[in-house]
């Protein structure tokens, strides 16, 4: 079958376009192929600096002719509903249409409509030229002449020539004819820019890709990766270093080079003296090298888990932004060696292009130096930070509190509606002061780490570098003396910035980023500024991720709605939203789980056990009292649930003892899965599922149920064996509870499996005597109350 090869050729693309760029061409003409009639084998798009190419096998040669019916209007229907017709049908006139007849609505009109298949080198012809017009560049430009007409081409960059060629194997490919601009479709291409700029003429995509190996252009983009990671291992290797991996960075240099060649460069020795991170993202985010090490062995002191106070200490190089950690990571310094990759093989083996490059990393190294330097040393507008640093009991002598003080000096906003940074600050440090025992934090650490954390963002060196806030704060805090702890949460407190990020462990560090976590959430719902849809402008998600994170991995017990109350107290004029902020924090637990593994049906069936109304007396509903019901007397109700086993929570205790309590809600769902992969907890949730489906039938035509279970109208043994049964599992499972042992809980209701089939194989629910139907109403209505400490179970799939 034939083969399309098409390469649209222009001035360089960015690298950060092109993978997208060349999918959307593939998805584009493979999508205007099928729904032009057209079908092929497989298709994949490649991508260079300066061309998209895509490879269509097995593409048929010609759409299939097609024939349809397009039924019209009756032939007594007014001319106007005819007319109608015509034009759908594409008729000249109703003579050329058909008159078919219906014994039940007569006679009507059809059109059969006969269409030719067409030849795939007419349909290309006809996509290729529109897909361009309307490709989806996120920015594109008009260039010559022509730019000053109206409608006139857009491309990324100067679009200078396509090939299109189209054919069998066995046959020599035609030229699949249009224009564009001024720009005709033919089979002439050209190599790399500087090697060999003449003109290619190419036949089919096997010829195409080997012609531009020749000359000098790797196609692959993957296997260009592969060159440039392999040659620069090499190259590290050669010289004693390692090379430090990037997989961001190797992303973009391949879209950068068609033909990679790699090279090393150097620096003065002395801009080591330069934090690592400051090194590495400098020559990354200016030059686009890769940094190396010098492997360091642990005899060599360098794999000390623990900084003795004041001491610097790396960050890993998984805690940069876009930067993955190489082999070897951990006993590590960086060398005064880097990596490039040029696009040209030199006459003089690359030296100068390294010496060029080197110019250039040694001039943005001494801006660095200048900036590490400068934040060490005092501000000049000292004397007026008094004011701030007594606020904030800050000492003056100290680099990074002069730039606390000053960041609330200067009043920079937060947000417009939330305040300064500054305030934001006094804050945190509130909400921090009330995590502190919580998490067991020493509370001074706490105080100091909470308004430390944001200091460094008046600093040139994050200034230069805003992907550097924590890290920087962490090297300035242990330089200036802090205790470890405090400069750990400068940086930690952002943490976890992902779903791959790792969460901090150090108490303190827990608290300050729970309460800046906290505080921005509570903030932003307190404005009603709440993500909407696939909108996210405050990360706000994140930042709740990071909170169920944190408390969840860290096994921290933490009932969040009275967080929310004295939180939302901090923000005058702002409504206290704690349900709907509780019910956000829901949702993405729901997604932390789901990711984990569980069931969704588990995470509805224990989030759900905590919404419905349970009286303080043993097991009874009170939610909606049916005839005859009495609600229990208040009196009962002092205790709170964790107190009585086997009592579910009242309707004020909803959302404060269970579903605020994220762990908690982890351990059911966790418990709850393990019972249900049991064969006996599958039995009893089947037997709960059918005593509640019956109870709410009956709730539903408001049969008349017992208040309590009386055992004196028992008739049948398994009645009674159910009631103790019951009764024995409510007491063991709310003793569980209390001792938070929920997997004991589970345990305390699979005593409940066999006496529950038991019932409903000897007994009758709706017996004639009303009494005996009610009380054994009242017996289902036990069960469910009984499981329901742990999980509403009719929300369980199965």
């Amino acid at each position: 079958m034939p083969d399309l090869l098409l390469e649209l050729r222009s001035e360089e693309i960015p690298a950060r376009m092109q993978r997208k760029a060349a999918g959307d061409l593939r998805k584009m003409l493979a999508d205007g192929l099928v729904e032009a009639g057209l079908t092929y084998e497989a298709a994949r798009e490649y991508w260079t600096p300066r061309r998209l190419a895509l490879d269509i096998r097995g593409l048929t040669a010609r759409s299939k002719d097609i024939r349809e019916e397009i039924k019209g209007p009756s032939t007594t229907a007014p001319e106007q509903a005819v007319q109608g017709f015509l034009r759908k049908a594409g008729l000249s006139s109703i003579a050329e249409a058909h008159v078919h007849s219906d014994p039940k609505k007569g006679d009507f009109y059809v059109a059969h409509i006969a269409k030719p298949g067409r030849a795939a080198e007419e349909i290309i012809a006809e996509l290729v030229p529109g897909i361009i017009k309307s490709f989806p560049w996120p920015k594109s430009m008009r260039w010559g002449p022509a730019s000053a007409k109206s409608g006139s081409l857009r491309w990324v960059r100067p679009l200078q020539s396509i090939v299109c060629t189209f054919g069998p194997e066995t046959e020599e490919p035609v030229i699949v004819d249009f224009e564009i601009d001024g720009i005709r479709a033919g089979n002439i291409t050209y190599g790399h820019r500087f090697h060999a700029p003449g003109a290619i003429t190419v036949r089919r995509f096997d010829d195409y890709v080997a012609k531009l190996e020749a000359a000098k252009v790797v196609l692959d983009a993957d296997r260009r990766k592969e060159i440039i990671l392999a040659d620069a291992r090499n190259i590290a290797f050669a010289n004693g270093l390692d090379l430090v991996e990037d997989e961001g960075l190797l992303e973009e240099v391949s879209g950068l080079v068609e033909w990679p060649v790699v090279l090393m460069g150097e620096f003065e020795q002395d801009f080591l003296t330069i934090p690592g991170e400051v090194i590495r993202l400098t020559i990354r985010a200016n030059q686009k090298c890769f940094v190396t090490s010098r492997p360091i062995s642990p005899s060599q002191g360098e794999m000390s888990a623990k900084p003795t106070e004041g001491t610097r200490r790396e960050a890993p190089l998984s805690a940069l932004p876009g930067i993955s950690p190489s082999r070897g990571e951990i006993g590590q310094s960086l060398s005064n060696r880097f990596v490039l990759v040029a696009n040209i093989e030199a006459s003089d083996g690359g030296k100068e292009i390294a010496y060029g490059n080197g110019k250039v990393v040694r001039a943005r190294l001494s801006d660095a130096l200048y900036f590490w330097r400068t934040d060490q040393g005092d501000l000049p507008d000292l004397d007026q930070l008094a004011e701030s640093a007594a606020k904030f009991d800050l000492d003056l002598k100290k680099p990074l509190d002069q730039r606390m003080a000053r960041l609330d000096h200067l009043n920079v906003t937060f947000h417009a509606k939330l305040g300064t940074q500054g305030q934001r600050v006094e804050r945190i440090k509130r909400l921090a002061q009330e995590l502190a025992p919580i998490v067991g934090a020493d509370a001074a650490l706490v105080d100091r780490a909470s308004v430390l954390a944001k200091a460094d963002l008046q600093t040139e060196v994050v200034g230069e570098f805003p992907e550097l806030q924590g890290a920087m704060g962490r090297k300035y805090a242990l330089l200036q003396g802090e205790h470890p702890s405090v400069a750990a949460a400068a940086e930690e407190h952002y943490k976890p910035q992902g779903p791959s990020d790792h969460v901090p462990t150090d108490p303190v560090s827990v608290a300050v980023a729970l309460a800046d976590k906290l505080d921005t959430l509570i903030g932003f719902w307190a404005i009603d500024e709440k993500p909407t849809g696939s909108k996210d402008p405050f990360a706000l998600r994140r930042a709740a991720l990071g909170v169920v994170r944190i408390l969840v991995e860290n096994r921290i017990r933490l009932a969040l709605t009275s967080v929310f109350a004295k939180a939302f107290a901090n923000f005058k004029g702002g409504a206290d939203q704690s349900s709907d902020l509780l019910a956000f924090f829901h949702d993405r637990l729901k997604v932390y789980l789901r990711e984990s593994g569980a069931r969704h049906d588990l995470i509805d069936a224990v989030l759900s056990a905590g919404s419905r109304p349970i009286s303080p007396l043993v097991g009874e509903m009170s939610a909606q009292p049916t005839e005859g019901g009495a609600v229990p007397p208040a009196s009962h109700s002092v205790a709170p649930p964790s107190a009585l086993p086997g009592i579910s929570p009242t309707r004020e205790e909803i959302g404060q003892s269970l579903n605020d309590d994220l762990l908690q809600i982890v351990r059911r769902v966790e418990a709850l899965g393990s019972l249900l992969d049991t064969e006996e907890g599958k039995n009893l949730l089947a037997g709960t599922k059918r005593a509640a489906n019956i109870l709410v039938a009956e709730e539903k035509k408001k049969t008349l149920i017992a208040e309590t279970v009386e055992p004196a109208l028992f008739r049948e043994e398994a009645e009674k064996k159910l009631y103790a049964a019951v009764n024995q599992g409510e007491k063991e499972a709310g003793q569980a509870i209390q001792n938070e042992d929920f997997s004991a809980a589970m345990l305390a209701l699979s005593v409940l499996r066999e006496p529950v089939d038991s019932f409903f194989e000897r007994v009758l629910v709706n017996d004639e005597d009303q009494a005996v139907r009610a009380n054994r109403l009242a017996l289902l209505a036990r069960i469910r109350a009984a499981t329901d400490q742990v999980a509403d179970f009719s929300k369980i799939v199965g």
